[in-house]
């Protein structure tokens, strides 16, 4: 794992891609509601508590989350296009892809399963795929 290969601007390129696809994606007008239905959540929140506490928390570990994603997926950008001649746009989308299919999508539907919420799986995978394609193209295009 060579670090220094990284391209640190790409990784906070695709760290703010990733929370802007985040939003969009889990917004009221999106998908937002369908999701918050498949999950069977109900909504506590009052409008006037005003602890910001609870959601700071969860943004904050979202970027870290985010932030590890990028950097872990400019290292397999990195080898991947390593073995075909240099990193791409192309190759970081199939790289994005192909760690998305492997990893992500199998695991996070384990998950579902157990959890017995596999609708939800669809909307969470759905913006994991868009997720990573985006983040594999933005690092190796960015190489």
């Amino acid at each position: 794992m060579d670090f220094n290969s990284i391209n640190w601007l790409a990784v906070v390129v695709s760290v703010l891609a990733s929370m802007i696809i985040g939003s969009v994606w889990f917004s009221p007008k999106v998908f937002y509601p369908a999701w918050h239905k498949a999950i069977e959540k109900i909504d506590n929140n009052d409008p006037n508590d005003q602890n910001m506490g609870p959601v700071i928390r969860i943004f904050g570990f979202t970027i870290l989350a985010s932030l590890v994603q990028a950097i872990f997926m400019a290292l397999m950008v990195n080898a991947m296009g390593g073995m075909s001649g240099g990193a791409t746009l192309g190759s970081g989308a199939m790289a994005g892809f192909l760690l998305w299919l492997g990893f992500v999508a199998p695991s996070s539907l384990t998950n579902k399963l157990f959890a017995d919420r596999v609708r939800a799986w669809y909307y969470e995978a759905g913006n994991h795929l868009v997720t990573f394609v985006v983040m594999g193209a933005i690092l190796g295009a960015w190489h």
